[in-house]
C-alpha cells in the first residue's frame, strides 16, 4: 500500500476535545451489510479493509487500521487513510503502542491524548503519532474465547475521551471482523480436506485401472495385480499411485 497525504506536524490543535457524532443508523446499516457479506465468497483482508474504513465513518474518526497476529508476530492489513500505514508499522516493528498492546493483552486499550502520556512508554510510537498529527488513539481486541486474533485500531487527530458508545459500537464491529477471520478459516480447512479427499478418489481410480490393466495382461487376479504393482514401486522406491499412473497413462507394463 502507497503512503500518501501525509499529515502536517503543523496542524493547529487548539486542545479541546472535538464533539462526538456517534452514527447510530450508520452503525446498523454497516452491521447489516457486512452480515449478509458473511455468507457470500470474500477476501479476508478486503472485508477488514472495509470494516476499517465503515469504523471510520461509523464513529467520526480520523483514520483506523487492522492489525492481526499470525505465526507469533503482528501483520498490519490495512490502514485508512494510507499514511497511517507509518503507525501501523511502527508498532507492528516495535511490537509496542496501544494497539499492539491490546493484541498482546486481549484489552482494550485508549489514550485520550497521546501528550500527556510519558514519552518514554512507546518512545517510537509517540514520535511517528507526533509527526502525523495524530492525539487519540485506541486499539480493540479481536477476541475468540481466550485467544486474540488482531486488534481495530482507532485514530483521531483532536483530543478524545473514547465514551462507552465508541467503545461498544467498536467491540461489535471487531466482532463481525473476527467472525469473518472464524469463517475464513474454517473453508479453507473445508476446502484443503476436499482437495484431498479428491486427490485420494482420484489416485484410487487409477490404481484400480492399473490393477485392470496388468491383470489382463498376466491372466491373473486384481489382487494380484496389485501385489505385482506395489513389488514393483518398492524396487524403484515410487509411490503406488505413481506406479499405478505410468501403467494407465504411459502403457507401462510389469
Amino acid at each position: 500500500m502507497s503512503r500518501c497525504g501525509q499529515a502536517s506536524s503543523d496542524a493547529v490543535d487548539d486542545g479541546k476535545p472535538k464533539p462526538m457524532t456517534y452514527d447510530h443508523g450508520l452503525f446498523l446499516q454497516t452491521l447489516s451489510r457486512f452480515t449478509r457479506t458473511l455468507l457470500t465468497p470474500y477476501d479476508v483482508d478486503a472485508v477488514l479493509g472495509e470494516l476499517a474504513a465503515n469504523l471510520t465513518d461509523v464513529l467520526r474518526l480520523t483514520g483506523s487500521g487492522v492489525t492481526l497476529a499470525r505465526d507469533g508476530c503482528l501483520q498490519t492489513v490495512t490502514a485508512t487513510p494510507p499514511h497511517l500505514l507509518d503507525l501501523e508499522q511502527i508498532q507492528q516493528e516495535t511490537r509496542t503502542g496501544p494497539c499492539a498492546q491490546a493484541v498482546q493483552t486481549g484489552t482494550v486499550i485508549t489514550v485520550a491524548d497521546l501528550r500527556q502520556e510519558p514519552a518514554d512508554r512507546w518512545p517510537a510510537y509517540y514520535a511517528t503519532a507526533h509527526r502525523l498529527g495524530m492525539i487519540a488513539v485506541a486499539g480493540i481486541p479481536l477476541r475468540l474465547n481466550n485467544q486474540t486474533l488482531g486488534a481495530f485500531n482507532m485514530y483521531d487527530d483532536h483530543p478524545r475521551k473514547w465514551s462507552p458508545q465508541d467503545i461498544e459500537a467498536a467491540t461489535v464491529m471487531a466482532d463481525m471482523a473476527t467472525g469473518y477471520l472464524i469463517n475464513a478459516s474454517k473453508l479453507h480447512q473445508q476446502q484443503q480436506l476436499n482437495q484431498q479427499l479428491t486427490s485420494a478418489l482420484d489416485s484410487r481410480a487409477i490404481i484400480e485401472q492399473a490393477k485392470g490393466v496388468i491383470a489382463t495382461a498376466h491372466g491373473i487376479s486384481v489382487n494380484d495385480a496389485f501385489e505385482r504393482i506395489r513389488r514393483h514401486a518398492r524396487r524403484h522406491n515410487a509411490k503406488v499411485q505413481d506406479a499405478a499412473a505410468a501403467i494407465v497413462n504411459l502403457g507401462m507394463r510389469i
